[in-house]
């Protein structure tokens, strides 16, 4: 985001646009880091702002590995959501609680920055500011939990599931039932709202009877696939208040080529085989 806007254009671009929100947060949690603007991410955040404004529902996000799915789901939208609606109420789940605690801890300390705080008025009470269930002064709160955790007497406007499985475990019939039982008999129920709640799943694709599987086989969803290498032709269209934009990628093009071009992905599917590279 570039540093030579007056500070009341920045707000304005930090108040809508949650792509330039998530190079913001990612700058300030990691300075010494180069942001990798690749056209991917301003689709993602497009979407993102559809679920934002109720035009979808239910979002399923499949991407590889270190492509800032989880900075950008997990950790700058909900703190963008509360920042412009602080009655919101966000269930954020993963595979672990250590895992769903860091990304709590990351969304807190972007809300309490000094740049969120003059963008938003959104503030965080002292009081309750658990890493793992941290409130607004106007009563909305962002709650972390496990896969499997207890949500008796919790409810939620969005929910955002965010890597339900471990890679290894998808290998357990066992373990992936579990996911997806749990899904189904504990957090769907936990949606304030059944008809205008918003669900999120964010993962890789592990293995056909993981949960977006399991999901895409139940119910109607808008999914946003981005392979590391595109397995056809791709044409991506995103529409925001700053316009509409296109992202194309011919079969065989790689996600983004600036951090991971053709060579080194190439050398991380030999390292890994070709069944663990697919997933």
């Amino acid at each position: 985001m570039s540093t030579n806007l007056a500070v009341s254009d920045f707000d304005f671009v930090m108040q809508h646009s949650l792509m330039a929100f998530t190079e913001y947060t990612f700058r300030e949690l990691f300075p010494q880091t180069h942001f990798s603007d690749s056209p991917h991410l301003s689709i993602l955040a497009a979407k993102l702002e559809q679920c934002a404004s109720g035009k979808c529902k239910r979002l399923i996000i499949c991407l590889p590995p270190r492509s800032l799915k989880s900075i950008m789901t997990n950790v700058a939208f909900p703190a963008w959501l509360l920042g412009k609606r602080p009655h919101l109420q966000l269930i954020c789940a993963s595979y672990g609680q250590s895992l769903a605690d860091k990304h709590a801890r990351d969304t807190r300390t972007i809300m309490s920055s000094a740049d969120y705080r003059r963008a938003f008025p959104t503030r965080l009470p002292p009081q309750k500011l658990a890493v793992d269930d941290f409130h607004t002064t106007q009563g909305g709160f962002r709650m972390a939990t496990s896969v499997g955790g207890v949500l008796t007497g919790r409810g939620a406007d969005f929910i955002i599931i965010d890597d339900p499985i471990k890679p290894r475990d998808t290998f357990s019939e066992t373990l992936r039932k579990y996911v997806n039982d749990w899904y189904d008999n504990t957090l769907v129920s936990r949606l304030n709202n059944k008809q205008d709640g918003v669900i999120i799943v964010v993962m890789q694709r592990l293995h056909q009877d993981d949960l977006v599987g399991h999901l895409l086989e139940v119910g109607e969803w808008d999914v946003l696939c981005f392979p590391a290498i595109a397995e056809e032709d791709e044409v991506h269209v995103g529409q925001t208040l700053f316009g509409e934009f296109h992202f194309e990628r011919k079969a065989g093009e790689v996600l983004d080529a600036g951090r991971e071009n053709r060579k080194t992905i190439e050398k991380i599917k030999h390292e890994l085989g070709d069944y663990l590279f697919q997933s």
